[in-house]
């Protein structure tokens, strides 16, 4: 039997996460999540969302872990996940009316970045939703002391990683017909972003 991974951070935000998702995925029946990390979220989330069919994805090396999540959760509409890399990937147009992405955009270079919201756009049905969770930086600033430092401790790392301006996505998002629509305030100093697609 596979232990399944276990990361405290996600098990600590999913609470707040969770009443967000719930408000904008309320009337969603298919959703993608890119980067589903330990699996822990999906888990949570799915079960605490059933109108959802939970679609589960990331490299292939963290597919064991996500999986011992996902059979010991024996949730029917928690999918095991697919092999995605933003790089190359590739979706069926409009196959999901919800997509959610949690700490990613800052540990994805820039073009990855681009290539998500790319992605996210093929993938959304016309009037579907994209929520991004994760650190953001607005009008180039930062929204705390903390995050500043967790910046230069990305860059320190890999010079292609950081915290995004929120303006940049919002650019990545209307080539791709996706309109921000709200941003909420999280604990930690995060956020969650979300977006609609406008494409018919």
């Amino acid at each position: 039997m596979v232990d399944k991974p276990f990361s405290e951070y996600a098990e600590r935000n999913s609470g707040a996460i969770l009443e967000v998702l719930q408000a904008e995925y309320s009337n969603c029946e298919y959703l993608l999540e890119i980067g589903s990390g330990t699996g822990q979220h999906a888990v949570r989330f799915a079960r605490e969302l059933p109108n959802l069919s939970w679609q589960t994805s990331d490299l292939d090396a963290n597919h064991e872990g996500i999986n011992a999540w996902v059979n010991d959760s024996n949730l029917a509409n928690l999918l095991p996940p697919l092999s995605l890399n933003v790089l190359t990937a590739e979706v069926a147009g409009a196959s999901f009316d919800a997509v959610f992405s949690a700490n990613t955009a800052h540990i994805m270079g820039i073009d990855a970045v681009a290539k998500m919201f790319s992605l996210v756009g093929k993938a959304l049905s016309p009037g579907g939703v994209f929520c991004l969770y994760g650190p953001f930086r607005q009008d180039g600033e930062f929204n705390s002391a903390s995050n500043l430092a967790f910046d230069g401790n990305l860059r320190a790392e890999n010079e292609a990683m950081g915290i995004r301006d929120i303006e940049s996505l919002d650019a990545f998002g209307l080539k791709c017909g996706l309109s921000r629509e709200r941003l909420y305030s999280m604990p930690a100093n995060n956020h969650i972003a979300v977006w609609r697609s406008s494409l018919a």
